[in-house]
């Protein structure tokens, strides 16, 4: 089931990714045990898929706009695209500075969109690589409660096969010291 799992991660990324190798890791990113311990190695699991989403891209996701998300992005764009409107008209000197700030919250935007949306994906392969673990283990449960089954049953093929079809099952003790007694 493991091998499934990868499998599916590996269809759904097949984006290559490798992590950092360990000498050019930042010092930031080497305060995260996983980013050190999976450095320099392609990403091929669930655990990886969460490390690489939650310590790589999330770590990084912070560094841009001031960690502001896409959302809220959305809101400094819209005044920034009404102050423009705003300089255009009234021949504002400041509009330059202005539309350098809404084309660097544009890109931001657009980088963090890019960066969520990728995290979103490495983490719903994270998810599910669990699943696979999980049915593994079901699975594992399953064979050894049908083993089990399969050892009760010979054994009581076994015992019908050398008790008599005369001997009682389950008779009572009384009965049982009448017939030895008479």
């Amino acid at each position: 089931m493991k091998r499934k799992a990868c499998l599916l991660l590996m269809a759904q990324l097949s984006q290559q990714i490798s992590f950092k190798t360990a000498d050019t890791l930042t010092a930031e990113e080497k305060q995260s045990a996983c980013l050190v311990q999976y450095a320099g190695q392609p990403l091929t699991t669930g655990k990886q898929a969460e490390c690489y989403a939650n310590e790589f891209i999330g770590l990084h996701l912070k560094s841009i706009a001031g960690g502001k998300t896409y959302a809220q992005l959305g809101d400094v764009q819209t005044d920034l695209k009404a102050k423009v409107a705003a300089a255009q008209q009234a021949n504002d000197p400041a509009l330059t500075d202005l539309q350098k700030q809404l084309t660097d919250t544009n890109t931001a935007r657009e980088t963090v969109f890019k960066g969520e949306t990728l995290r979103g994906l490495l983490l719903t392969s994270y998810g599910f690589s669990e699943f696979g673990v999980k049915a593994g283990q079901a699975a594992l449960v399953a064979y050894l409660a049908a083993g089990l089954l399969f050892l009760l049953g010979a054994a009581g093929l076994i015992h019908a096969v050398r008790t008599p079809a005369t001997a009682g099952f389950a008779v009572p003790e009384s009965k049982i010291r009448e017939t030895v007694t008479t």
